[in-house]
């Protein structure tokens, strides 16, 4: 059975590769559905609109959503709405990392 916790632990390993931190605690991770066909939908957000990595993170997010059991398909939609601000969306963790106090 497909879990939002599931979702959730397949996704923490996916890190930015520009600032080396997970997208979960990034807050890059905006909602997550499970629809009855076992399909995932994911809802995310870059660092930027101009990130070099976008592809490369969205195939990364792609890839991990995949490989939970029982996964038939998986939906990435990116979205800038709203802008991502580390300051109030990232964990504490990240922004201890990030220098944000």
């Amino acid at each position: 059975m497909i879990t939002f916790k599931s979702v959730g632990e397949a996704l923490r390993p996916v890190y930015d590769p520009e600032i080396r931190i997970s997208i979960v605690d990034l807050g890059l991770i905006y909602g997550a559905r499970i629809e009855e066909d076992d399909s995932v939908k994911v809802t995310m957000s870059l660092t930027s609109p101009a990130c070099p990595y976008g592809p490369a993170l969205l195939a990364s997010v792609h890839g991990a959503l995949a490989k939970i059991p029982g996964v038939r398909d998986v939906d990435v939609d990116l979205t800038f709405s709203p802008t991502w601000d580390p300051r109030i969306m990232a964990s504490e963790e990240a922004k201890d990392q990030l220098g944000l106090f």
